[in-house]
């Protein structure tokens, strides 16, 4: 499952301006958001499920459900959409967000398989939150009231896990899309993807 929002200028990736126009920072959120689709699609998954805050458009390929976001903070959203994915079908869930476009389906498979010997898989992020959850059994007590957004979101995010007594496994760390030197970074290390090949096109 993917969470994200659709790539519209001045609601999307707003801290890339300035040096990037809103209309350019919401291209680069939609080269991104395809990227990760493409991924998720490339993976093995019994469903794959965009939970989108926003409608969906020419990027979205085929094969993909869709469920609107629910729930005001980022904490409810997250744990409305792995409910919501889990009602749908009753298998374990693994959600990445739109932000990190180097994702790979090797990466991704590594994940869903982790969830057959594990409780959770937890991928970090540079910025101390996280790129990547995956619950083999979601329960919304593991995400509400889990600060997001912020320095420690990661480890607060882990440590709920943790207290709840999973077992956790855990993936390499990414870098989430959200300031300029970010797309650099990411784009040097994934030159293959649309996100970079766009980026390029910007002349950054």
């Amino acid at each position: 499952m993917v969470l994200a929002k659709e790539p519209v200028p001045g609601r999307v990736k707003t801290r890339l301006t300035p040096p990037f126009s809103p209309g350019q920072a919401a291209a680069l959120a939609e080269a991104a958001l395809a990227d990760s689709l493409r991924a998720v699609a490339a993976a093995p998954a019994t469903q794959r499920l965009l939970a989108l805050d926003g409608l969906p458009g020419g990027w979205l390929p085929a094969g993909y459900a869709i469920i609107a976001q629910r729930g005001d903070g980022l904490d409810e959203r997250l744990a409305a959409a792995f409910a919501d994915a889990h009602r749908l079908r009753p298998d374990p869930v693994v959600l990445i967000g739109m932000d990190t476009p180097q994702v790979t389906p090797e990466l991704l498979a590594a994940a869903g398989e982790a969830l057959t010997c594990h409780d959770a898989v937890f991928g970090p992020a540079a910025d101390g939150g996280f790129w990547l959850l995956g619950l083999r059994v979601p329960d919304p007590a593991l995400l509400l009231g889990v600060p997001m957004s912020h320095p420690e979101t990661g480890k607060r995010q882990l440590d709920r896990l943790e207290r709840a007594g999973l077992a956790v496994h855990h993936l390499p760390e990414l870098t989430d899309v959200d300031t300029a030197a970010d797309a650099a970074h990411v784009a040097a290390h994934a030159p293959r993807t649309r996100f970079a090949g766009l980026l390029r096109e910007m002349g950054r």
